[in-house]
């Protein structure tokens, strides 16, 4: 194979590495790699392939004893998605210990707003389904969540010269969004709990800690670690999405004499070091962005619509109403008001740099749910029942619609500060 010359043999491997790590680490790739697998899958489930395509998302496989004779769907979206989860995990814990979130005073405002952005879409879906009966009210947290790729993705597209200080806030507020979505998908969507297999899974958990704590990297004794740990919350009836979660907090973030990374040279010649938190963060991110979520959409999002007939019939139920209300009008109302009713508390306060119509363009791309809304649609309503296929078209169409509302907005904004810079 041909190597760049001006790069030593041995060193082109390492290089070519870097060029993809870096452009999967990109906003926009990882939103384009989503919207990708989505169309696929939708060009899929509605042409001839339809069937290749069902039959290979419910292809189950892997040991029954175990509780893990699963669907490859299912396999994507227990399996691939504690992946992603993991990640958050390590986000989650960076933020509390050393980021934004450490600061309760600089955090609370973005911090209230996730939470209005989460409990006012699920008002309004309860709303438009309360004379719908028990069962379509089971999907009451689906509006509630923010795919974060693709919200930092439309930003990065028609954003580039607004106030870093909107990215800031969207983030914060996604992350506390994650972590709201995780203790809702831990607490609600458990049936029952086998508390054998849960205290077994602490085993492998704590030697997880243990060795990241003694800084442990090495792949063939943290990976059976993990999956382990992964298999026995599986096995207990919690989602096992929330073992990653547990991994990423397990994960030390100050960087320590055992614990640590080197991370170049300061302007003096010094060592700087990163703690294994932003290190696992920075390596499992493009397994998460490239793999885990793409393929975990690829087998989600395949909905047969059924042409117009199809799209009549699924907006016709409520429970596609309420998820396009919450995601779009919800999140919207749920993130400005609650954000508004904050800051006219004494010393709390937006950035200087941040107008009140960045910020309503901004809450409407927070309407966009995806990955997490449609895992919530599947523990609601089973996976491929009438009703998923009812919540994969509101979410879908929820969140085109404020990705949309939220482009335009913020594209006007954008060109709004280019011209003041010009």
């Amino acid at each position: 194979m041909a190597h760049d010359p001006h790069f030593p043999a041995d060193q082109a491997p390492h290089s070519i590495w870097r060029g993809i790590h870096q452009t999967l680490g990109k906003d926009t790739v990882g939103g384009a790699l989503l919207l990708g697998a989505t169309v696929l899958a939708l060009i899929l489930a509605n042409t001839g392939a339809a069937g290749f395509y069902n039959s290979l998302r419910d292809f189950t496989f892997g040991p029954e004893s175990l509780h893990l004779n699963l669907s490859v769907g299912a396999w994507a979206a227990d399996g691939l998605l504690a992946i992603f989860f993991f990640v958050v995990g390590l986000e989650l814990k960076e933020e509390f210990v050393a980021g934004k979130l450490r600061n309760i005073r600089t955090a609370i405002v973005p911090i209230a707003a996730a939470v209005g952005g989460v409990i006012v879409p699920a008002l309004i879906y309860v709303v438009v389904n309360l004379n719908s009966g028990e069962a379509a009210l089971q999907g009451w947290a689906i509006p509630a969540a923010t795919d974060i790729a693709f919200a930092v993705a439309v930003i990065a597209v028609v954003g580039r010269h607004l106030p870093p200080a909107l990215r800031t806030f969207l983030l914060t507020l996604a992350v506390v969004d994650d972590l709201l979505a995780i203790s809702i998908i831990a607490v609600f969507y458990t049936d029952e709990i086998d508390f054998l297999y849960l205290g077994l899974a602490v085993i492998p958990l704590a030697l997880f800690a243990v060795a990241v704590q003694r800084g442990v990297r090495a792949w063939w004794i943290l990976i059976p670690l993990g999956v382990v740990t992964w298999a026995l919350v599986h096995a207990s009836g919690i989602h096992a999405t929330v073992a990653g979660v547990l991994l990423g907090f397990m994960v030390p973030v100050i960087a320590t004499k055992r614990a640590r990374v080197a991370a170049g040279t300061d302007a003096s010649g010094r060592q700087l070091y990163d703690g294994f938190a932003a290190h696992f963060a920075d390596r499992w991110s493009v397994v998460s962005t490239a793999v885990a979520v793409p393929l975990f959409a690829f087998f989600s999002a395949g909905v047969t619509v059924g042409g117009i007939a199809g799209l009549a019939e699924s907006f016709s139920d409520t429970i596609a109403l309420g998820i396009v209300a919450g995601l779009v009008l919800g999140k919207a109302i749920g993130i400005t008001a609650t954000t508004f009713l904050v800051t006219r508390v004494p010393g709390l306060q937006l950035d200087p740099s941040l107008k009140w119509v960045d910020m309503i363009g901004m809450a409407f791309v927070a309407g966009i749910g995806f990955t997490v809304s449609l895992l919530v649609g599947e523990l609601s309503f089973g996976s491929g029942s009438a009703s998923d296929d009812h919540v994969k078209v509101g979410v879908l169409a929820g969140s085109l619609v404020a990705a949309s509302i939220g482009a335009v907005i913020l594209g006007a904004r954008n060109r709004h500060y280019r011209s003041l810079r010009d």
